[in-house]
């Protein structure tokens, strides 16, 4: 049993690490644009947040055997830090100010959390207390790409969803489910049973949609893929060719 629990592990250190590295593309082009242009910086925020919960609830004076919890997700936030700073390095200066209040934001959230259980609590009420801090926003991280799932079965394509990424989001979610099964772990379980839930959707909905790349019929607004901000990007230049005026509108 212990065997199957560090392998699991092991597997979900692994596919967390592609789900995190799966933004670079996106990145290289704002580093050589030098401009966020119409990408989001939200996502990466709340994600560096869910990795430092997440992390701080892994370390063994919180939970027991989570150790792999801790080093993936402690991995994450270093890469969603770097995400961020290179965000608002390009960002345009109103854009910059307003993302530079949420990181503020996130940064208390997760210091508060962390200086509460260790000053407040201790034992079981401190591993309760970051456990339920770390799985709500699991579960918000897993959920964000349901606008994206809306859109698929709305326009009948798969073109704003990768199947690559859908594919791992579901190993993720289900070899840290399994993980949280195997450790008696239902702070780990349940988010990641969430997360193995919507990744298997998102197979299903690839599969269903897949012959269909959307090219007769868009979207009526812009939207935003699980690429953070492709099918918007795509979008803008639509209306561009048409004639009209996106930075009016955005």
């Amino acid at each position: 049993m212990e065997i199957a629990h560090f392998l699991f592990g092991i597997f979900g250190n692994a596919t967390a690490l592609f789900l995190f590295l799966a933004p670079t593309i996106t990145f290289r082009r704002i580093i050589r644009s030098k401009s966020t242009e119409l990408f989001s910086g939200i996502p990466y925020v709340m994600t560096m947040l869910n990795c430092l919960l997440s992390a701080w609830y892994g370390m063994p004076f919180v939970s027991k055997n989570n150790i792999l919890v801790s080093t993936i997700n402690g991995t994450g936030a270093v890469i969603e830090a770097v995400y961020v700073l290179t965000f608002i390095i390009y960002a345009p200066k109103k854009e910059k100010a307003k993302f530079i209040g949420l990181l503020t934001l996130v940064l208390t959230t997760f210091a508060g959390v962390a200086l509460v259980s260790l000053v407040v609590l201790h034992g079981k009420p401190r591993e309760i207390f970051c456990g339920f801090a770390a799985a709500i926003f699991s579960i918000i991280m897993y959920g964000s790409p349901l606008s994206i799932m809306r859109t698929v079965v709305k326009t009948k394509s798969v073109e704003f969803m990768p199947f690559f990424l859908s594919l791992f989001v579901f190993l993720c979610g289900t070899s840290w489910f399994v993980f949280g099964l195997l450790g008696g772990d239902l702070f780990v379980a349940v988010p990641n049973g969430v997360g193995c839930g919507l990744g298997a959707l998102q197979l299903i909905l690839y599969f269903i949609y897949r012959n269909n790349k959307g090219e007769d019929k868009k979207p009526a607004l812009p939207v935003k893929s699980m690429q953070m901000g492709i099918a918007k990007l795509h979008q803008e230049k639509e209306l561009v060719a048409n004639g009209s005026h996106v930075a009016d509108k955005v």
